[in-house]
C-alpha cells in the first residue's frame, strides 16, 4: 500500500511541476506585460523601468528558478495590474466559482449516473435510445453555444431568470445548467457503457442461475464493479469543472476564477494566470490521486499491481 501511494503521489508532483513549467514559459514567450499594461505610446525607458521592476529583464532561466523558490515559499507573486497578491486575489473569486461548480457537480452526479444504468438495465428499448440520444446531444453541443440559447429562451423570451450577473440564487441557475449539461451526458454514456459490460460478465450469470434475486445482483455485483470505471471518468470531470467554469462565467458575468482567467490572460498578468493553472492543475491531480485511493479500495487486487 505505502508503494501504491509513494508512486502516485510522485506522479502527481511531476504532473503538477510540468504545468507549472508549461505555463511559466508560454506566458513569456506569447507577448511583453509591459507593453500591454503601459500601452504602445510609452517612452522606452518607462517599459525598460517597468520590466526590470518586475524581473523581466533577466534571462527566463533565472526568472523560472526565481519562481520556483516563490511558490515553495508559499509566495504566487504579484498582479501586475493591481498591486495585491495574485492568491488573495484568486481566493476572493474562488466561492464564486465553488457557487456553480458544486451545484453542478451534484448534478452531474445525481442525473448522468441513474440515468446511464437505467438505460443499461432496459437496453434496446425507447427509454435507452432516448437517454443516449440528450447524452450525445449534451456532450456535443458547445457550453458557449448552450449558454446563449437559454439565454435567449429563459431570459429573453419567457424573461423567466436573469441574464447574467450574481447575487441571487436565480443568478446561478442557468450558468449551473450550462455546466453541467455536457457532463450529464459524458456520465449517463459511460454508466451505460460500463453498466452494459458488467451485464455480460459470467458471474452474473452464474448469480442468476443460482436464483439470487435480480435487484440483489444488481446491488451487490453489477454496480460495485460498474463503480471502478464510472470513478475514473468523474475524477475527470472534477478537475475540468473550474476549467469550464471559465467560458460560462464570461457569458454569464459570473465573478470567477473563470472570468478572472480570462481577464487576467488579455492583461498578461502573470503572476495571477500561474496561480490560477496552478490551482487547476492541483484540483486536477488531487482529485486523479484520490480516484486511484479508490480504485484501491474498490478493487484491491489493483494495489499491488506495480505502476506503468
Amino acid at each position: 500500500m505505502i508503494r501504491f501511494l509513494s508512486i502516485r503521489l510522485l506522479r502527481a508532483v511531476v504532473t503538477v511541476l510540468a504545468v507549472m513549467t508549461f505555463a511559466f514559459v508560454v506566458l513569456r514567450m506569447s507577448g511583453d506585460p509591459a507593453q500591454v499594461l503601459l500601452g504602445p505610446d510609452v517612452p522606452q525607458n518607462v517599459i525598460d523601468d517597468f520590466r526590470a521592476a518586475w524581473g523581466l529583464d533577466r534571462p527566463l532561466a533565472q526568472q523560472y528558478l526565481s519562481y520556483l523558490g516563490q511558490i515553495v515559499s508559499g509566495d504566487f507573486g504579484i498582479s501586475m495590474r493591481d498591486r495585491s497578491p495574485a492568491f488573495e486575489l484568486v481566493m476572493e473569486r474562488l466561492p464564486a466559482t465553488l457557487q456553480l461548480t458544486v451545484p453542478a457537480l451534484l448534478l452531474q452526479l445525481c442525473i448522468g449516473i441513474p440515468a446511464g444504468i437505467y438505460a443499461a438495465l432496459h437496453r434496446d428499448s425507447l427509454i435507452d435510445r432516448g437517454v443516449i440520444l440528450l447524452a450525445v446531444a449534451g456532450f456535443t453541443i458547445p457550453s458557449f453555444v448552450l449558454g446563449l440559447v437559454l439565454v435567449l429562451i429563459f431570459a429573453v423570451t419567457f424573461s423567466m431568470l436573469p441574464s447574467g450577473g450574481f447575487g441571487s440564487v436565480w443568478h446561478g441557475i442557468l450558468p449551473t445548467i450550462t455546466i453541467s449539461i455536457g457532463g450529464i451526458g459524458i456520465l449517463a454514456r459511460f454508466s451505460r457503457s460500463a453498466m452494459i459490460e458488467v451485464m455480460g460478465q459470467p458471474y452474473i450469470r452464474t448469480a442468476s442461475a443460482k436464483g439470487v434475486s435480480w435487484r440483489h445482483v444488481i446491488s451487490r455485483h453489477a454496480l460495485p464493479n460498474a463503480a471502478v470505471p464510472i470513478v475514473t471518468i468523474v475524477g475527470f470531470m472534477v478537475g475540468s469543472l473550474v476549467a469550464g467554469a471559465v467560458v460560462t462565467e464570461t457569458i454569464f458575468s459570473w465573478p470567477g476564477i473563470g472570468r478572472l482567467l480570462i481577464v487576467s490572460v488579455s492583461n498578461r498578468d502573470l503572476a495571477v494566470v500561474q496561480c490560477i493553472l496552478l490551482m487547476i492543475a492541483a484540483v486536477m491531480v488531487v482529485s486523479n490521486l484520490i480516484v486511484d485511493l479508490l480504485y484501491g479500495w474498490l478493487d484491491p487486487r489493483l494495489r499491488t499491481q506495480p505502476a506503468h
